[in-house]
């Protein structure tokens, strides 16, 4: 695609329903007594290989638009390999699921997918008493029928899909599971289980649960994607301009990019406060800002990992030194996003230099329009699309297929609310986009 250098963005933009908690609703729905409903559910590609995992095991979907219907069933062993696509939350944490409810299974997923470490869910698994193995710590897995218990369990490092694959291997073990978490990372699971009627107690990083408890059906409304929105809220933070996105998730786990653009100097606003569920719900407006730079550590970086290279492209427009730290899990995505993100930005002029862990960045500095590539990954993708909107020239992006894994409309809502740098033709309105 050919992307345009954009004047402004405005406008009250449509935010897609949360992943995560798309994910979490229809795991904990298919093995719940009863008929879930799912409102809002978002149909991207990670979240349909959910549902297809799902129904290999035997619950019983059906799709109405965003509407999803989920009857659940014990878990059957599938007859079939389950493919998991590219969805690292579907094979992390069904797989912890089915262990539970002690079936045989073989995960497997695309060849993105297939790289990526499965060791860091396999192992605390296994301490449960799990019959669970990767191909070098990889996919396909080769999940064995064994009867699960409870452990004590610290997490070595923050991870929201270890901590929940944990969880829901408990809901079919014995005994009683406590995860302790040093930082705490995003806490969906853990708000949504006592919807389906598990007890379980959650303060402070300290989580205690009885094993074994049974799920009853429940109606969930899923609310917008806080990692969706950041895409517009970076959008606007680049070009000096003002948004509003209505109905979106503001869980304190996920909301770190606010924090971070408010340390930077950004102004927002919070309106109309109310809860889907248990989860935070608020109107987002973001204001006509100057940015500035800041440091950001380890702590910071656990309710922010999807938006780090979001930050990093805001860095190249503050004024003075950004540090980011502590961001080495970007190594292990579904591309290597720090790389990624370093390589392209220092294309197209940033003073950015990349860490282990981060990067080192220095602005404002004009970037430059140029040929650019996504390696495949959504996240890469729509942050690079941005970039080029505030660049001088036009950008050219190898793939854009891969938004489709989280925001399926993403270049629709864009152009709906950017406005380019060209003056009107007597035909019409510059195009901003270009396949």
């Amino acid at each position: 695609m050919k992307i345009n250098p954009a004047e402004k963005i405005s406008g009250t933009i449509k935010i897609p329903a949360d992943k995560s908690i798309s994910h979490r609703a229809a795991m904990l729905a298919s093995v719940a007594s009863g008929t879930s409903v799912i409102e809002n559910f978002l149909l991207s590609a990670d979240c349909k290989s959910t549902l297809s995992s799902v129904a290999a095991f035997g619950a019983k979907v059906k799709k109405n638009d965003a509407r999803i219907t989920i009857t659940g069933s014990p878990f059957a062993s599938p007859k079939k390999n389950v493919d998991c696509g590219n969805s690292g939350t579907t094979v992390r944490l069904l797989s912890g699921l089915a262990a539970g409810q002690g079936v045989h299974a073989i995960f497997t997923g695309d060849n993105s997918l297939s790289k990526r470490p499965m060791k860091r869910v396999t192992e605390p698994l296994k301490l449960m008493g799990a019959k669970i193995q990767g191909k070098n710590g990889r996919l396909p897995l080769h999940l064995r029928a064994a009867k699960l218990r409870g452990i004590n369990y610290t997490m070595p490092v923050p991870s929201a899909q270890v901590k929940s694959a944990l969880l829901l291997g408990a809901l079919g073990a014995k005994g009683e599971i406590k995860i302790i978490e040093k930082i705490i990372s995003r806490d969906h699971t853990e708000r949504m289980l006592p919807l389906f009627g598990v007890k379980l107690t959650s303060h402070g990083g300290k989580i205690k649960m009885e094993c074994g408890q049974k799920l009853k059906a429940c109606k969930i409304k899923v609310p917008g994607d806080i990692s969706s929105a950041a895409f517009f809220i970076c959008a606007a933070v680049l070009l000096k301009s003002s948004v509003k996105m209505k109905d979106v998730g503001i869980n304190p786990t996920r909301t770190g990019f606010l924090r971070a653009l408010e340390k930077m100097g950004v102004k927002y606003n919070l309106s109309k406060k109310r809860f889907f569920g248990r989860e935070p719900v608020s109107d987002i407006t973001i204001m006509k800002s100057s940015l500035r730079g800041a440091v950001f550590t380890k702590k910071d970086i656990p309710s922010m990992i999807d938006e780090v290279p979001l930050l990093a492209l805001c860095a190249t427009q503050a004024t003075g030194k950004t540090v980011i730290m502590g961001a080495e899990e970007l190594a292990v995505k579904e591309c290597d996003r720090l790389e990624a993100t370093y390589s392209q930005l220092l294309k197209m002029g940033a003073d950015i230099k990349k860490r282990p862990d981060g990067f080192i960045i220095r602005g404002p500095v004009k970037l430059k329009g140029t040929s650019l590539s996504g390696f495949g990954d959504h996240r890469i993708i729509m942050m690079l699309t941005l970039a080029a909107l505030g660049a001088a020239g036009v950008s050219v992006i190898d793939n854009t297929k891969g938004v489709e894994i989280s925001f399926p409309d993403f270049f629709k809502e864009l152009e709906k609310h950017i406005v380019v740098k060209a003056k009107i033709p007597s035909r019409g309105a510059p195009s901003l986009i270009k396949k």
